[in-house]
């Protein structure tokens, strides 16, 4: 069984840091501009061969805007990410982890967008549930541009029970909900914290609340009444950052 990455910022990536996963790379023949060299010249250091096709070629491969380029994959092993039984060591091993829980997400742009975030915010894990969660596919590959190949995903049994362990190692759980009484500008994030985002509309899930130390919300002063579950998690992870370098 294989996958599909697309797109020049997420085969680029697969090129520099798995370059042995990339079974074929295909590329749309007549583009031959500064970036297609570029990626080209990374494939021939990297020993990966190209074959030039047609765009119609691509179009069959993938629905979506390919940018021309294409490359089948061997799918994730299970050592090329962080497992669920490996998860709380290697996060309370680093200095005030920042973790983030995607609970229900479900679309694979919003996924890729949120790991994009996370990988700019300096996020040691991303956290989401096996079940009622988007598959991490070419689509959630391409949107996330590289950050799907440099930040571990982790799918677990039970995210309850995951939060907890995580809370029993030191990390402080923090859930977000239009609910809260404290605005997200309000409370310490500067403390080893994971971040719980919710789907958009229901939001978390009950035990995952209950199994929060706080929750916050964020600040609406128009007449929308939540953001894109990508966009609140772009902000409430670079109030982590602010907050950590603040000083």
């Amino acid at each position: 069984m294989s996958d599909i990455a697309f797109g020049i910022h997420a085969v680029d990536s697969l090129l520099r840091r798995a370059p042995q996963r990339v079974l074929s790379l295909f590329v749309q023949t007549d583009r031959n501009d500064k970036r297609i060299q570029s990626l080209l010249t990374l494939a021939n250091n990297q020993g990966v061969s190209v074959t030039r096709v047609p765009k119609s070629d691509l179009d069959t491969k993938v629905a979506e805007r390919h940018q021309g380029v294409v490359a089948v994959i061997e799918p994730a092993s299970s050592e090329a990410n962080l497992s669920e039984r490996d998860l709380v060591s290697y996060v309370s091993g680093v200095e005030r982890p920042l973790v983030l829980v995607l609970d229900g997400v479900t679309d694979p742009h919003n996924l890729g967008a949120c790991l994009r975030s996370a990988d700019a915010a300096g996020v040691h894990a991303v956290i989401v549930p096996k079940d009622n969660s988007a598959e991490l596919n070419a689509t959630a590959r391409k949107v996330a541009s590289g950050a799907a190949e440099a930040i571990p995903l982790v799918r677990v049994t039970n995210l309850a029970r995951t939060l907890k362990a995580l809370k029993d190692a030191g990390l402080w759980v923090v859930g977000t909900t239009g609910e809260a009484d404290t605005v997200i500008y309000d409370q310490d994030l500067t403390l080893p914290v994971v971040i719980v985002m919710g789907a958009e509309g229901p939001g978390m899930r009950r035990l995952t609340t209950d199994a929060c130390d706080f929750l916050v919300k964020l600040p609406m002063a128009g007449d929308v009444s939540s953001l894109n579950v990508s966009v609140a998690t772009g902000v409430c992870l670079f109030e982590a950052v602010r907050q950590r370098t603040a000083g």
